[in-house]
C-alpha cells in the first residue's frame, strides 16, 4: 500500500528557468525528490542539479522518462515539447506534472488524453493559479451570493516582451501570447462555469503579429459568452510595458478583482466592492506552485480529488485553437519528437 508520506520522486526535463520557481521551491518546501534532470546539454543539466539539488544527471530526455526511480515527469520544456513528451513519459507508465499548454493543438491533445486513459497514471496541467487561495476566494465570493449573479468577467495577463530569440516566439515551438499567457485568462473563464450555467463559447477574436514573425500572435484579445448570459474577456499581451494579470468578476450587486491571480506571491490582495463599500482582501504569499504540487502529491499518493484532468487539457486546447482561428491565425503546428 503507498504511504501517503512517501516522497513523490521526480525527473525534471530541461533545465529551465521556470523550473527553479515552478518545481524546485515548492518541492524543497513540501519534501519531494528531484531524482534526476536531463538537458539537451548535459554540463546544463549538471549546473542545474547542482544548483538546485538534483540527485542526478541522466544523458538524454529519452532515459529520464525510462528511467526506473523517476515516477513523477515534470515538462517545462517549450510549448511544442510539451505533447511529445507528455507522450513519451505516459509510455512508460509516469505520473505527468506538464507546464501548460499540454500540447500545441487539439488533436494533439486528444492523443495524450487517450494515452492518459491507456496509462492510468496522474497526469495534470499546471494551471497553478486555480490552486491557490485567491482564486478559491474569488470562486466563493460567487458561491457565497455576495457579488449576486456573475455579468462579466475580465482576465488580463501581460508581461515585457522576452528576448528576440525565447522559444515563446517561435511558430515551430508552439510560440505566441495566447500559449504562453492567454491560455490563463481562458482557463480561469472556463472555470466559473459553475456559476454561469455551463462553460463559455467564443464570440470573437483579435490579434497582432510579431514584427517579423507574421504567423506568432504578440496579443490577443477573445470575447465569450457562457450559456447564463454572463459574458468575458480574456486579453493577452507579450511587448507590455509592465507585468499585468489581474482578474475582475462583475456581479449584479458588486465586483471583485483578483491584483495578480496568475503569480499571487507577488500581490495576494482581491479588492471586493459592494453597495456596502470597498474592502481589500491578502489571502497570502504562499507560492501557487506550492499549492499545485501538494494536491498533484495528494492525488498520486492517496486518490484525491483534483479540479484538472486530461479531459480539462483538451478544452482548453480547443479554445485556444478556436481563438487563433477567429483572430486570423492558425493553430499551432506539432512538433515531432526531438533527440534529446
Amino acid at each position: 500500500m503507498t504511504n501517503p508520506a512517501e516522497p513523490l520522486r521526480i525527473g525534471v526535463l530541461g533545465a529551465a528557468r521556470i523550473a527553479e520557481r515552478s518545481l524546485v521551491g515548492p518541492a524543497r518546501a513540501t519534501g519531494h525528490r528531484l531524482v534526476a534532470v536531463a538537458a539537451r546539454d548535459r554540463s546544463r543539466a549538471a549546473a542545474f542539479a547542482a544548483d538546485h539539488g538534483v540527485e542526478r544527471v541522466v544523458d538524454s530526455y529519452a532515459e529520464l522518462v525510462a528511467d526506473p526511480e523517476v515516477e513523477v515527469v515534470y515538462n517545462p520544456l517549450a510549448n511544442g515539447l510539451h505533447g511529445p513528451w507528455n507522450l513519451a513519459a505516459l509510455a512508460e507508465g509516469k505520473h505527468v506534472l506538464t507546464e501548460k499548454p499540454s500540447a500545441s493543438n487539439t488533436e494533439e491533445a486528444v492523443e495524450v488524453r487517450d494515452a492518459v486513459a491507456g496509462a492510468g497514471t496522474v497526469y495534470m496541467e499546471a494551471f497553478h493559479y486555480l490552486f491557490h487561495p485567491v482564486t478559491g476566494r474569488l470562486h466563493a465570493l460567487l458561491d457565497s451570493g455576495e457579488l449576486g449573479e456573475l455579468r462579466h468577467v475580465e482576465a488580463t495577463v501581460a508581461v515585457p516582451a522576452p528576448p528576440g530569440d525565447d522559444p515563446r516566439w517561435s511558430l515551430s515551438l508552439a510560440g505566441g501570447a495566447l500559449m504562453d499567457l492567454g491560455c490563463y485568462g481562458l482557463h480561469a473563464l472556463r472555470m466559473l462555469a459553475p456559476w454561469a450555467g455551463g462553460p463559455p463559447v467564443l464570440a470573437g477574436a483579435r490579434g497582432g503579429a510579431r514584427a517579423g514573425a507574421p504567423e506568432v500572435d504578440e496579443w490577443l484579445d477573445a470575447d465569450l459568452v457562457f450559456p447564463g448570459g454572463a459574458t468575458g474577456s480574456a486579453r493577452c499581451h507579450m511587448d507590455h510595458g509592465e507585468l499585468l494579470m489581474t482578474c475582475t468578476i462583475v456581479g449584479s450587486l458588486g465586483e471583485a478583482t483578483a491584483m495578480n491571480f496568475v503569480l499571487p506571491h507577488r500581490d495576494d490582495r482581491v479588492v471586493v466592492r459592494t453597495a456596502a463599500g470597498e474592502r481589500t482582501e491578502e489571502l497570502g504569499k504562499r507560492s501557487s506552485y506550492t499549492y499545485q504540487l501538494q494536491a498533484f502529491a495528494a492525488r498520486v499518493r492517496g486518490g484525491a480529488a483534483l479540479p484538472l484532468d486530461a479531459e480539462d487539457a483538451v478544452a482548453t486546447m480547443r479554445l485556444i485553437d478556436d481563438c487563433y482561428r477567429a483572430a486570423g491565425f492558425r493553430p499551432r503546428p506539432r512538433t515531432g519528437l526531438p533527440a534529446s
